[in-house]
């Protein structure tokens, strides 16, 4: 990933995560909704980048302070991702 586009990328997140905290529930719902995408995606991209490391699902468990059952679960046996994390 380009520095440019990570740098935009964090500032968008950025911008998101203020805006979660708005007194307009439509505007701090509609943050909220996006960051929580946001959060999926990265998820995929790490563990895809663990397992291409040789991690275990134990160990990606351990990480994301979740069972192996529910990593392996919702990680095993998807398509793995590019390693950028842009949509």
């Amino acid at each position: 990933m380009a520095l440019s586009t990570y740098v935009d990328d964090m500032s968008q997140a950025t911008e998101l995560a203020a805006a979660a905290g708005s007194t307009d529930p439509r505007v701090g719902l509609r943050a909220v909704r996006a960051l929580r995408r946001l959060l999926e995606r990265l998820e995929v991209v790490q563990v895809d980048n663990a397992r291409r490391q040789g991690w275990s699902w134990q160990e990606i468990a351990d990480a994301l302070e979740v069972s192996r059952q529910a990593v392996h679960k919702k990680h095993a046996g998807r398509p793995a991702v590019s390693q950028s994390w842009e949509a």
